[in-house]
């Protein structure tokens, strides 16, 4: 079972792998063209915007609802009642967020307060541009939405591959379009805001081939009244609140950083995304392999089967998550300045957003665990459990928040945008430990055999990974007078060499590769 689970993560986990080093090209781009001033700000506003409505309505709640629901009709083999469910949630989902675009092409302007008040009560050009993108990018929304249904139902048959390479094109689309589209632009950064548009188009009509093939391919209809529906509904609801949070959680970071100094919100935003490398080749490919599974084990009545994936899944964040964590905390200032120190995106650019990403490399592990443990509530149809323990952590994320930017901002301390990177760390960390222990006091989750030992391999492992780049790396000047192919080839180097005695340290330890595949 973990060697079929170890298989499908692989591929999930290839394919964002390519999507991530697409998505670098893509920052890199956008970074040499733009660099960090009014336009980029506006522009990660305008696309934050849409995003935080698709973690409600497309990988976040609809999803953490639609596949435990679809993994049950699958189940029972009643395959006209598949189609069905299917149909009826395409018909109903878009018919919401048809609605919900409207509206929000009517109110760009209020949104954009929301999202962005300093933009707007500063003036000048950051607020307009910030409303006339948002009108661009807001239907992604409801494109991306059905890409994600569609993807749930792939995944749910086994077909991962095909969801995990959908991403790469929104990355292809918005390279093109800050290379090609945007300097034919009145206003060039606009060319990025058409990119995300065109994206959703392309995501969406790309997925629709493999559903024919498996005959799921029906024309959605409304479906308010259809029971699979209602009761993907009720899922939501809970599921959307918690969503909500976490989302509350990133509106309350842009909310802060656009009031401190220009060009903070595109630190953020470079740092978030270094995060995000991990999180999406490792942490969502497993999540997204195990809710399936999960949901499968769940409806099949077999709690044994469903702790041993657990367990086996809690295993690989362990031993990919830790080291990680300590690569993009060592290397933070290497890392930015080899990938975005050119032309426009300047050294004290490179700085904050390393200040930032050392921040956010803290929470790395409470990520991945919080999209490794979330699924095993989701796939039990428990959507009300995360939730209460998510506004734990949102209210947490506030007051972390207010502990650290505040003070830095009085007393004139630089880099107070990466206190926000580093409430957010520290409230996931709490969300990931009360959503452990939840599942530990429900005795769902029982830990199999061996962990003190891994640990201790781990552990010894990590601190030789240490060693080996505090002491081997050069000092954050010299990476600025180097050009780029030295950076590449020296950063490539050092990441090689911390992985390799990573592992020579666990295989000297007694780890051995089958265990992966076995699980415990």
């Amino acid at each position: 079972m973990s060697g079929r689970l170890l298989k499908s993560t692989a591929v999930v986990g290839g394919n964002t792998l390519i999507s991530r080093v697409l998505g670098l090209v893509r920052d890199i781009v956008i970074a040499r063209i733009f660099g960090a001033e009014a336009g980029t700000d506006a522009f990660f506003v305008a696309f934050k915007i849409p995003n935080f409505f698709r973690r409600l309505f497309a990988e976040g709640a609809f999803s953490q609802a639609f596949v435990p629901v679809l993994a049950e009709y699958k189940a029972k083999g009643d395959e006209p009642a598949l189609k069905a469910l299917i149909a009826n949630t395409a018909g109903t989902l878009g018919g919401v967020l048809l609605v919900l675009t409207i509206i929000a092409e009517l109110a760009a302007p209020w949104l954009a307060i929301v999202f962005g008040p300093g933009f707007y009560l500063e003036g000048g050009d950051k607020y307009v541009l910030t409303v006339d993108m948002l009108r661009i990018t807001f239907p992604y929304l409801m494109l991306i939405s059905l890409t994600a249904l569609a993807g749930g139902v792939l995944n749910t048959f086994g077909r991962f591959a095909v969801p995990a390479f959908t991403p790469i094109l929104l990355n292809l689309s918005m390279i093109g379009a800050a290379v090609w589209l945007a300097p034919q632009m009145a206003e060039p950064v606009t060319g990025l805001a058409w990119g995300v548009f065109i994206a959703g188009l392309v995501q969406l009509t790309f997925q629709l081939p493999f559903l024919a093939r498996l005959g799921l391919l029906r024309w959605p209809r409304w479906g308010q009244t259809h029971a699979g529906v209602r009761k993907i509904m009720r899922l939501m609801l809970p599921a959307i609140v918690g969503s909500s949070v976490v989302q509350i959680n990133l509106l309350i970071d842009t909310i802060i950083a656009s009031f401190l100094v220009t060009g903070s919100v595109t630190w953020l935003y470079y740092a978030d995304r270094m995060v995000e490398f991990p999180l999406g080749v490792f942490g969502i490919a497993l999540a997204t392999v195990i809710l399936p599974k999960l949901s499968q084990q769940h409806a099949g009545d077999d709690p044994e089967a469903f702790s041993r994936t657990l367990d086996w899944a809690l295993r690989l964040v362990l031993l990919i998550g830790l080291p990680a964590t300590l690569g993009l905390f060592v290397l933070a200032t290497p890392i930015i300045s080899t990938l975005f120190e050119y032309e426009a995106f300047v050294a004290v650019d490179v700085q904050m957003a390393a200040l930032a990403l050392m921040a956010y490399s803290v929470g790395l592990p409470a990520f991945i665990l919080i999209k490794v443990l979330a699924p095993a509530y989701y796939a039990r149809q428990d959507t009300k459990t995360p939730v209460k323990i998510a506004i734990r952590a949102m209210f947490a994320n506030i007051s972390l928040n207010l502990l650290f930017v505040v003070p830095m901002v009085v007393y004139g301390i630089s880099g107070p945008h990466a206190g926000l990177a580093l409430a957010t760390g520290l409230a996931a960390w709490l969300n990931a430990s009360l959503l452990w222990r939840g599942l530990r006091q429900q005795k769902i989750y029982h830990p199999q055999p061996g962990w003190p030992r891994l640990a201790t391999q781990v552990v010894v492992a990590l601190l030789a990974m240490f060693a080996v780049l505090w002491l081997g790396v050069a000092g954050a000047g010299q990476w600025s007078v180097w050009g780029w192919s030295a950076r590449a080839t020296q950063l490539l180097l050092w990441i090689a060499i911390a992985a390799a005695s990573y592992v020579l340290v666990l295989g000297l330890m007694g780890l051995r590769p089958a265990a992966l595949r076995r699980g415990a």
